[in-house]
């Protein structure tokens, strides 16, 4: 009865993690995986200061592509808008 219950817990733990992967990325965590990715090497208070530099600098290149973003939608209600702002996000 013992091994049922680990296999269950065990089973449902694999299976929420594998839920949790096939997520997409929120533009949040995309832009501190590039950050990180380009912090590569530095160090203390450098890597400070450059994470904070790039995910300024990230957050402003997301609001400007949100603003652009809206304009080109313009027109487009519904999951038609959804799915337009969704890929025209996902653009550099």
């Amino acid at each position: 009865m013992k091994k049922l219950v680990v296999l269950a817990v065990v089973s449902m733990a694999c299976s929420l993690s594998m839920a949790a992967a096939d997520k997409p990325k929120t533009a949040q965590q995309q832009l501190m995986g590039t950050c990180n990715t380009e912090a590569a090497g530095k160090k203390g208070d450098e890597r400070k200061e450059f994470m904070k530099s790039c995910l300024s600098d990230g957050k402003k290149r997301q609001q400007e592509r949100m603003k652009s973003c809206n304009v080109d939608a313009a027109g487009k209600k519904g999951d038609e808008r959804k799915a337009f702002m969704s890929e025209c996000l996902k653009k550099d």
